[in-house]
């Protein structure tokens, strides 16, 4: 969904929406090949109530359960999908509340490690994050259920997926696929260990719930021995699109319900509010605010999947807020920088190819150096190959710009652990 072109800045040229470089694309997903994996990793201790598969529902249904708890949010249970890059499809199915009928059986490289590798080079893709599959959609379930049984299962079953992970996919492939296990905040020595295991094996990114823990933020000095380990092994933090569980509470006080299907359950209110740029701008904006990259500086962050035409206005109203509470109370001392600088220099942003970029990019005065492009790949909602983003998100942009957003942003985001 290419916008119309934006005027050039001043002393530079327009170029057609085109690009031949390598890609790093910063959003694209594995594909869960089935789930006896958890029965292999999950301790037995954690299996009558914890345990993660497929089951048949009182109505008859297919649908993938923790312990007894069914996850409203997963409909993949016939094993198929739609190809890669339906959005257009996809979003008219939403509207008139039909199943998109072209599906689609998993493609090798979709679970498979040394396939997804050749893919890259079919796409021309010289670097990728590579986040979860379906299982993204239990972190509202999961994170509620820690709150509800205690965070240890919770934890246990975060551990079995990220060992699945490495085993599969190992968390640095080459230095061209980076795999995010999970990493939450739900109990502080159950995320040390995990770290201190994630570590050991070479992690480069993870994947966090969004929101508070415990009623904390996360920047709360309180975590600070788990983001010491983090910082000190350079590993990235990322937030990616999931149903924040801290939202639950203010969803209820509005008469909803949280954790229901996302096509025949979730309200436009809920897609509207309780997804992607509010609970991920009130995140971001509590690390910034609690001055946490002044104490971990080799930490960058990551929003993916969220969009980024929400970005322009977040900046201009972290300055503004800091300016307004300037002689109030910090948490963790005043800034020494204004707050949309100290996100440009460690965080970025993955934008939706339907995003008006150009907008956005005119809109933060050209700088476009904390956007990423992300396929979504092999997803519905995304393009069929990372270099369509080109053609559907990067028109109006300069060649340069494109440049940005196409391949050095992302490597200055992640960059290689050994030489190219």
């Amino acid at each position: 969904m290419a916008h119309a072109a934006a005027e050039a800045p001043v002393g530079q040229e327009i170029t057609p929406a085109s690009y031949s470089g390598p890609i790093f694309d910063a959003d694209t997903h594995l594909r869960e090949k089935d789930w006896s994996f958890f029965k292999k990793y999950l301790p037995e201790a954690y299996k009558a109530d914890w345990l993660v598969e497929p089951r048949v529902n009182a109505d008859g249904k297919t649908q993938l359960f923790i312990g007894d708890r069914p996850i409203e949010n997963y409909d993949s249970a016939d094993g198929l999908m739609a190809p890669p890059g339906k959005l257009k499809e996809w979003l008219l199915a939403i509207s008139t509340g039909k199943d998109i009928i072209e599906k689609i059986p998993p493609a090798v490289d979709m679970y498979s490690r040394a396939e997804r590798l050749e893919k890259l080079d079919e796409f021309g893709v010289e670097g990728s994050v590579l986040y979860v599959g379906d299982f993204v959609a239990s972190f509202g379930l999961l994170g509620a259920l820690a709150e509800e049984k205690g965070p240890d299962g919770a934890n246990a079953v975060l551990h079995a997926y990220n060992q699945y992970l490495y085993d599969e996919w190992s968390f640095n492939a080459d230095d061209r696929i980076y795999s995010t296990p999970v990493l939450s905040l739900w109990d502080l020595e159950t995320s040390l260990k995990e770290a201190d295991w994630l570590i050991e094996r070479g992690v480069r990114i993870v994947v966090m719930p969004m929101g508070p823990a415990g009623g904390r933020a996360p920047a709360d000095p309180y975590f600070d021995p788990l983001w010491n380990k983090l910082n000190d092994a350079h590993v990235a933090v990322s937030f990616h699109v999931s149903e924040a569980n801290f939202m639950h509470p203010l969803l209820e006080l509005w008469g909803e319900k949280p954790m229901q299907s996302r096509r025949t359950g979730q309200t436009a209110w809920q897609w509207m509010f309780s997804y992607s740029e509010i609970p991920v701008m009130m995140t971001m904006a509590s690390f910034i605010y609690w001055n946490f990259f002044e104490r971990f500086p080799n930490i960058r962050m990551c929003s993916a999947e969220n969009g980024a035409e929400w970005l322009p206005r977040f900046l201009y109203k972290l300055d503004k807020m800091r300016g307004m509470t300037r002689n109030s109370f910090w948490p963790m001392g005043q800034l020494k920088e204004r707050p949309s600088r100290i996100f440009k220099k460690h965080c970025f942003v993955v934008a939706y190819p339907e995003d008006n970029i150009a907008k956005i990019a005119a809109d933060m005065g050209d700088d476009v150096s904390c956007l990423l492009m992300g396929s979504d790949y092999p997803h519905a909602e995304g393009v069929p190959t990372p270099r369509d983003f080109v053609t559907e998100g990067c028109g109006g942009l300069t060649q340069a710009q494109i440049d940005q957003i196409m391949f050095e942003n992302g490597r200055r985001f992640l960059p290689r652990s050994k030489p190219a």
